[in-house]
């Protein structure tokens, strides 16, 4: 898959929920500091219909925890690790926000988490926003 990509997919309906990093994220997905083409949004509502485009065109797909689902939505088991796992076959990242999807041990059978895959370096800048939020809550 392509290094980075043109879209972004997220449900926006769930704005006033997210964390300031992922909002952070995808203001500038719309509104890019640089004054360069914003980032298409196209959110299909079925992970495997948005991460399929993902894959074939680049970008990223969000699905973050937030204030309602604070442990995220979907599965790891059986929702995040097979996407992580295709996803970083064809070169793209899948993290949690905090660590690579892969690499988290589960806790139980129908344990939720938060993701973040898509292009390698489109993830990275989620990251960056995210880790960017938290380094201002420090103090």
């Amino acid at each position: 898959m392509p290094p980075r990509g043109t879209i972004f997919s997220i449900n926006e309906g769930n704005t006033s929920l997210w964390d300031a990093g992922t909002a952070a994220y995808v203001k500038s997905c719309k509104f890019p500091a640089d004054g360069g083409k914003p980032k298409s949004a196209r959110y299909v509502g079925s992970m495997v219909a948005d991460v399929h485009r993902t894959l074939l065109y680049g970008g990223v797909f969000l699905y973050p925890a937030d204030t309602k689902s604070t442990r995220g939505k979907l599965r790891l088991l059986y929702e995040c690790y097979p996407m992580a796992y295709v996803l970083e076959r064809a070169g793209g990242r899948a993290v949690s926000g905090s660590q690579a999807i892969l690499d988290i041990h589960p806790g139980g059978i129908h344990e939720r988490c938060p993701i973040f895959l898509g292009s390698a370096d489109d993830v990275a800048d989620v990251e960056a926003a995210i880790a960017a939020d938290a380094a201002s809550l420090q103090i």
